[in-house]
This record gives C-alpha cells, sequence and structure tokens, in this order.
C-alpha cells in the first residue's frame, strides 16, 4: 500500500485524545486505530506483536539471516489527535500537481496562504494533502505511522537486510502523557527514531 493511501486511511479514525482525562489512554477510541495498526503488523508477519491495556502498539521485524549482530533500531510515532480542534469525520482534501498558489479548504472557506505559509511554494507540483478545513487534517502523527508501516512493508517486500527493527505506537502524545507507559524492557531497540 502507498504510504498516501495509508495517510487517508488512518486519518479517518477518530483517536482525539482527551486532555481532560488522567487515564491511559485519554480516549477510548484511540484503540479503533490500535487494533487496525496490530492487524497489519499481524499481516505483514512481525512478531512480539502487543496491544497493551493501555493503548500502546508494539511489534518487532526480526534481523535477517546474518544481521542478527547488529544494533536493533526503532521508529516510534504517535495515534492520536490533538484536541485543539475536531478530528472527528475528518474529510482529506487531495489536491494533485499542486500550482504553488493559496490554497482553499472548501469546508470551511478558509486558505491556507503562502504569506502565511511560505514553503508552500516549494512544493509547486506535488500532490498535496491537506484538512477540507472543518477538522484537523490528523498528520501529526498519523503521517509517521503511515511512513513506518510503509517503510516496513518495503523492507519485507524488497528483502533488504537489516537487523532487528522495532516498532512503537503510542497513545496520548498531544495531552504530554504519551511516553509515560512506553515499556523499554519490551521495546528492544539500541536507537529509536
Amino acid at each position: 500500500m502507498k504510504v498516501e493511501e495509508r495517510l487517508l486511511k488512518y486519518v479517518s479514525y477518530w483517536t482525539t485524545s482527551d486532555e481532560s482525562c488522567s487515564d491511559i489512554p485519554s480516549s477510548e477510541r484511540e484503540f479503533t486505530l490500535a487494533k487496525t495498526l496490530k492487524q497489519e503488523l499481524e499481516t505483514l508477519g512481525l512478531t512480539n506483536i502487543l496491544l497493551t491495556d493501555h493503548c500502546y502498539v508494539y511489534a518487532k521485524l526480526p534481523a535477517t539471516p546474518g544481521m542478527e549482530n547488529c544494533k536493533s533500531i526503532g521508529f516510534i510515532a504517535h495515534m492520536d489527535t490533538a484536541p485543539d480542534f475536531s478530528g472527528k469525520d475528518v474529510k482529506p482534501q487531495i489536491i494533485p500537481d499542486y500550482d504553488g498558489n493559496d490554497v482553499l479548504l472548501k469546508g470551511s472557506g478558509a486558505y491556507l496562504k503562502i504569506s502565511d505559509f511560505p514553503t508552500l511554494k516549494t512544493l509547486k507540483g506535488r500532490t498535496l494533502i491537506t484538512t477540507d478545513g472543518t477538522t484537523l487534517l490528523g498528520a501529526d502523527d498519523k503521517a509517521g505511522v503511515s511512513e513506518i508501516m510503509t517503510a516496513v512493508e518495503q523492507i519485507i517486500t524488497e528483502k533488504i537486510p537489516h537487523g532487528d527493527i522495532w516498532i512503537g505506537f503510542t497513545p496520548d502524545e498531544e495531552v504530554g502523557s504519551g511516553a509515560d507507559l512506553f515499556d523499554l524492557d519490551y521495546f528492544k531497540a539500541k536507537f529509536a527514531y
């Protein structure tokens, strides 16, 4: 699956964290995406897959033969979205061959203006995926989740040699508690990104 297809799938999940709740996860709805990711990791054939009662997802892509002594690396992203604006019923806009001008967010009538976001101009000719302006897009950090899942799939498909690769997806980063219950005894990466 292409990374943009994964992003569009993942942003459809309502995973807004709840800043008024001190539980982890702060909202039960975060489990919907976590369960999907667990299933996808199983389908890809990873091992050590775990979805905890606190909505942390862990998995390992075991080292390829001959690479078992390499230092293990990890990739981590969070599944929740910020409670500052609605993350429910996201309607992404896909803008192929972006023209380099202000971007109309069709749902709200607002614009992403070049004057406010000058780096937009550098994206001319690319495909943009934005919110329609009525909700958050959720790219923070479902884009990271999408990139990690796509990279793992590519490593497997292309048979790229590697040491152990650990994957970690966390809840509640947006309310400051995403790392609180991250299990470093289980997640055995020497380095993580």
